[in-house]
Order: C-alpha cells, then structure tokens, then sequence
C-alpha cells in the first residue's frame, strides 16, 4: 500500500520509504493540519539536499536547525520547538537504535513491545505510540501479535479516528469529519 498522507506524492513517497521521514512526520502532527506535518520530513530533507538521517539530525547546529525549520513556509506553527523535540527524537534514535527507527519494530517481540519502545520515544505519548503502532500494522504490513490490542481502539478494523486509517482524500474526509464530532461531545460533556 503506498502512503499517502501529505497527500502529495513526492513527500508520500518519501515517508513510505524512509522509517525516519514518518517517525519525525507523526513528530510533527500536532496543532497543524495532517498534510502540513508529514510534509515536513520532505520540506528538511529538500533543505538539506538528501534524505535524513538521526545521525545528522541530532548533531546539527541547534540554532541552525531552528533557522532551517523556520525558513517560508516553515515546517511547523512552532518551528523553533518542533526542532528541538526532532533533534531529541533523531539522538534517542542513535543512542538507543543506532540511527535506525526500523529497529523499534523488527526487533520487539510482539506488539505490546513495540508500543513500549514507541512510547519511550521522545516526543511520543501513549495515544501518538498508539496511532504510530495502528499506521504500522494497517498501512505497512507490521503486525506482529497483539499489535490490534495494543493499538487499542486505533488498532480496531475499520476505524476511521487517525492517520492510521488515512488512505486517500476520501477516507482522510471521514477522519477529520470523525475528530470533529470527538471534539463536539467532549465539549458537550
């Protein structure tokens, strides 16, 4: 299945190639529109002239990283912030993966260990882990036992609540049409 959650293929295809693309792209998805945050991962790496990597990521230049972020049109609302929540992503990613996002799922034993170990990124809560292991088993083929259930309710077949179940602009539709009603009935309580 190909990504498309930029909704623009260029940076689709760099997220459904690169672990690391898609892991800052969830990074970033939070107060911005979906399409804006995992645009973000194609928008560095045509900054910088190649893919990343969490090696350089995590040793560039805070200021100038800060600077590469900002730069029109800027990655994120906050770009400054969101810089330093991806450096800290890419040295976790070295220090504990060396370098290698893919690793977080390859090599846990099930899928309540990959929640786990996405759950300690930084950057990641539970609910982020939840929909990051979600994506991972319905979009790319990542399911190792108990993936579902540790998921939780983003893991269920038929889903419409997250970036998990975004296909096309059709079903990202009936993902924001169903957040919005979320947001609705908890301000109504």
């Amino acid at each position: 299945m190909r990504i498309q959650l930029a909704q623009r293929s260029e940076a689709d295809e760099l997220l459904g190639r690169s672990p690391l693309a898609l892991l800052v792209g969830m990074l970033l998805d939070q107060q911005i529109p979906m399409e804006w945050a995992f645009t973000g991962p194609y928008t560095i790496s045509q900054r910088l002239g190649h893919d990343l990597t969490a090696e350089e990521l995590a040793s560039y230049d805070p200021e100038e990283f800060a600077a590469l972020l900002a730069q029109p049109p800027a990655v994120h609302r906050y770009p400054k912030a969101m810089a330093g929540r991806i450096q800290q992503l890419a040295a976790y990613l070295v220090e504990h993966h060396d370098g290698r996002p893919e690793r977080i799922w390859a090599e846990a034993a099930d899928g309540k260990d990959v929640f786990k170990r996405l759950n300690a990124l930084p950057g990641y809560g539970k609910q982020k882990a939840q929909i990051f292991l979600a994506l991972l088993g319905k979009q790319l083929g990542v399911q190792p036992s108990g993936w579902r259930e540790a998921a939780g309710p983003y893991g269920e077949e038929g889903a419409q609540r997250s970036v998990a179940d975004v296909v096309d602009a059709d079903s990202l539709s009936r993902v924001r049409a169903a957040k919005q009603e979320a947001k609705r009935a908890a301000k109504a309580r």
